[in-house]
């Protein structure tokens, strides 16, 4: 049981600071600052039942996909340790990463679509709010690193304690312009700095794990 508790507190840590929501909350206010409440709603439930649909198959087929392709878990940590050390990386800058936010011509495409009657409401929750500001190459490799590593049990705690995230990240979208106006935008920095250090040593040690890992599996295979 403690195992259990240990695994989902460090996944939920994890996925939290992956995720961010104070910072992504204010992301939502200002993607959807036009539209009524009905619309938010609907924009925030799309966005956040899609990332989860995401995460949850990357759970539930990591294994597979290690097998199709031949790859090993201590290479997706590796792999994993260093996207999510840049995200925390430019975070600790007090900016976004590329990899969870929107790029220039995605920004300039959902200016040009904000006219059309309708567009917004389909087109930001899918992207770039559910991909990748939601459930970006950080958060699958989060995802990957604590399901494929141990049984059905493991599948279980990192797809539930990403599910309760993403209701926490709901209410923070729901309140988020209260929200947004109690901590203000130096209150939005702190909460990213802070993040962005919780990613750079989560990313560490999965690096650190995968070296150890690699050194393991290859000391042991004959030449």
């Amino acid at each position: 049981m403690s195992d259990i508790i240990s695994v989902a507190v460090t996944a939920f840590m994890g996925f939290f600071a992956v995720m961010n929501p104070i910072a992504n909350t204010a992301v939502f206010v200002g993607m959807t600052g036009e539209m009524n409440h009905a619309q938010r709603r609907g924009v925030a439930f799309k966005a956040l039942f899609t990332a989860f649909c995401i995460i949850a198959a990357f759970c539930l087929l990591g294994k597979g996909i290690f097998e199709l392709f031949g790859i090993t878990l201590p290479a997706l940590r590796l792999a994993g340790g260093v996207l999510v050390f840049m995200v925390g990386y430019h975070m600790l800058q007090g900016s976004s990463s590329s990899m969870h936010s929107e790029d220039s011509s995605t920004e300039s495409e959902s200016e040009t679509s904000a006219s059309k009657v309708h567009q917004p409401t389909t087109d930001v929750a899918i992207s770039p709010l559910a991909v990748p500001i939601l459930a970006g190459p950080g958060t699958i490799a989060t995802a990957m690193n604590y399901s494929a590593s141990g049984g059905i049990i493991d599948i279980i705690v990192t797809i539930s304690t990403f599910a309760l995230l993403c209701f926490i990240s709901f209410f923070c979208f729901m309140s988020g312009q209260k929200l947004i106006n109690i901590i203000g935008e130096s209150g939005v920095t702190i909460a990213t700095r802070l993040m962005g250090l919780i990613l750079t040593v989560i990313g560490m040690q999965m690096l650190i794990q995968g070296l150890h890992d690699g050194y393991q599996l290859f000391s042991s295979t004959p030449l």
